[in-house]
């Protein structure tokens, strides 16, 4: 079975990435307005309880936290989409090799093989901390 990515297969990804974005994107607006009309800082000013102030902080971190991980994902979406006008979609970044069709439909940012991947998350992953 070819590995290799038809118009047609092609054109779905980037439509897919393209419907993602503007979600993302929507999400990112929500999650800011929201924010503008939930100034959980000032009522963790304003209640005199720890746990209240403590819940009001978590979720100003909480909302940062999502918005950070939908920009993330957009800057993804944006290089899969440059790899694909490039002519370089589909094909890892670290060795070169074909990106198998079925990981770019389930991943379709995806940037490196599955091998290449791996051996990327081994060594940039974040060091184990003792609990103790």
């Amino acid at each position: 079975m070819s590995q290799i990515l038809d118009d047609k297969q092609r054109t779905a990804l980037r439509l897919k990435l393209e419907a993602r974005y503007s979600v993302l994107r929507m999400e990112i607006r929500a999650g800011l307005e929201a924010s503008d009309n939930e100034d959980y800082r000032k009522l963790a000013g304003e209640v005199h309880d720890m746990g209240e102030e403590a819940l009001a902080d978590l979720l100003v971190d909480v909302r940062l936290a999502e918005i950070d991980r939908d920009i993330v994902e957009i800057n993804d979406i944006k290089a899969a989409l440059a790899r694909m006008r490039s002519g370089h979609y589909g094909i890892c970044t670290d060795c070169g090799a074909q990106i198998p069709r079925a990981r770019l439909q389930a991943y379709p940012t995806a940037k490196r093989c599955e091998p290449c991947q791996r051996k990327h998350e081994r060594t940039f992953r974040a060091p184990s901390i003792s609990t103790l």
